[in-house]
């Protein structure tokens, strides 16, 4: 047996083990959160929570989470990645703990917003933690390990809070999240090394106030048309506004020397395309998820654990399918490969289109299937894309803009097609009195058959919409992989496929 170079920590394998259980802790709250949206729109047994405000308990997470990975990444170099590490599990144990016992939405979205805040400071600093553990020689396996947890935790959300649901409160999608950070906390303090990068870069404090900024602004007024309608001023002064902000952000990072987004990697656009394919993947998935909760409760009838049960297929599919991208990757080239995986999530996306309330299991499980299949071969090839496509000592800037964009992807999902799904079914329940104008759980609230019949069916038409704006979007990042991601097989041992495992170690890897 080879012996490793002094580089290679002998507990790596048990610290890659910790890592994983961090990463799934803090991406899982991408979707767990799914199945409960039905229980907090309930006035009675949960908060009551409008349409636009289960949206924002939603993305609350996701846009904190996004805007600071660059923040944490470089605080984690500077101060210790260890140390944040552990402060990121206490703050995130924290924030889990006041949304279960959050009694108003208003509460529930701050603790949402705080739980971002710890999961920040934990999912960039486990891939650096990695690579300062292993030897490069092992990067890519340890690596695909830390990617497989990504795609497990975002499909199999849903049946852990399903799971949950069926034996607990709405809260204990959250609290069972305490002690898990307690014992990752712990292991971490008993098996991870500290480690700090002595050339970071300085923090870039306005960049992320802008960037924060201007997302919130381009969200809230997506999902307040979405509630509202977009003929109200209000709308859309939030989104030319928050587009502004976000412009003035742009030219900012183009003309500082520590910039939180390095928008000159942008000019690669091998690196833009598979970014964008990133981004384009979790819009379709995960806003889709959001309103197929709301379908497979509300207007089919299952209950939380059935719901988490029918999504189970996306699940399987990325764990069963993702490690053997790599080698389609080889063979064919990671143009073909993203491309393909973007069409099939298109072909489950548009499965979406067609269902009603008597849809059959089965049909619904190979939408799902589709999705995760799609995902499955859309991650891997588009990440390695992107780490091959910038030099070495770039590495980790380019990581955490994968990451962020696949982040943004996802609020941007959740708030344009809950808002497309809203705006029709207010159109179709135009007239009715109370909360069944304003949502299909309001519906359920209010009761009488003949109310639910004409709101389900309102509902349906609005999801049939959704679905066909993520078909769409899933299909034009497809043209968009084959007209500028790269064709060619990776050369052996270059920077294509492998080049994820090979970021410089000066350079904050841990933005990953």
């Amino acid at each position: 047996m080879t012996q490793l170079p002094p580089a290679a920590d002998p507990r790596r394998w048990s610290v890659l083990a910790v890592m994983v259980l961090c990463l799934f802790l803090v991406v899982l709250e991408n979707t767990v959160l799914n199945v409960a949206l039905r229980t907090l729109a309930e006035p009675g047994s949960g908060l009551g929570a409008s349409p636009s405000q289960l949206e924002w308990a939603v993305n609350a997470y996701t846009l904190v989470f996004a805007c600071l990975l660059f923040t944490t990444g470089v605080l984690a170099d500077r101060l210790g990645r260890r140390l944040v590490l552990i402060g990121g599990l206490l703050v995130f144990g924290l924030g889990s703990l006041f949304a279960a016992y959050a009694d108003s939405p208003a509460q529930l979205i701050g603790a949402r917003a705080i739980m971002g805040v710890g999961g920040a400071a934990v999912m960039p600093v486990t891939l650096s933690i990695i690579m300062n553990v292993f030897h490069p020689r092992e990067y890519g396996k340890a690596i695909g390990i830390w990617a497989t947890a990504i795609g497990f935790s975002v499909a199999g959300g849903p049946l852990i809070g399903g799971l949950l649901l069926e034996h607990f409160w709405w809260g204990s999608v959250f609290l069972i999240n305490v002690p898990v950070a307690i014992v990752a906390a712990v292991l971490a303090v008993v098996l991870v090394p500290e480690s700090r990068n002595p050339r970071a870069p300085r923090l870039d404090l306005v960049g992320v106030l802008l960037s924060i900024a201007g997302l919130a602004l381009l969200t809230y007024g997506i999902i307040n048309g979405g509630e509202n309608g977009f003929g109200a001023g209000r709308s859309w002064g939030a989104i030319v506004l928050g587009a502004a902000v976000l412009a003035v952000f742009l030219v900012v990072q183009s003309r500082i020397a520590f910039p939180s987004l390095d928008v000159k990697l942008f000019t690669n656009m091998r690196f833009s395309a598979s970014v964008i394919a990133l981004g384009v993947a979790f819009f379709a998935a995960i806003g889709s998820m959001f309103f197929m909760a709301f379908y497979l409760q509300l207007v089919r009838g299952d209950s939380p654990l059935a719901a988490g049960a029918l999504m189970l297929p996306a699940a399987v599919a990325q764990i069963v399918f993702a490690p053997a991208s790599a080698k389609l990757v080889e063979r064919f080239g990671p143009k073909l490969v993203a491309a393909a995986g973007l069409v099939v999530l298109a072909a489950g996306l548009a499965g979406f289109m067609v269902f009603t309330a008597g849809s059959s299991v089965v049909a619904l499980e190979v939408a799902f299937f589709l999705i995760g299949l799609g995902m499955a071969h859309v991650m891997p090839s588009a990440t390695s894309t992107a780490m091959g496509s910038v030099p070495p000592e770039k590495a980790g800037v380019g990581s955490a803009i994968g990451n962020t964009i696949r982040q943004m992807g996802a609020v941007l999902g959740v708030a344009v097609l809950g808002s497309v799904l809203s705006a029709v079914y207010r159109g179709k329940m135009s007239g009715a009195d109370g909360p069944a104008g304003k949502s299909l759980a309001g519906a359920v609230a209010q009761g009488g058959t003949s109310l639910l019949g004409r709101a389900s069916d309102a509902f349906v038409s609005g999801m049939h919409e959704a679905a066909m704006v993520s078909t769409v979007v899933a299909l034009v990042g497809a043209l968009a992989v084959l007209v500028w991601m790269p064709g060619r097989r990776p050369a052996p041992g270059g920077r294509g496929e492998q080049a994820v495992a090979e970021p410089d170690s000066s350079t904050p890897a841990a933005a990953g």
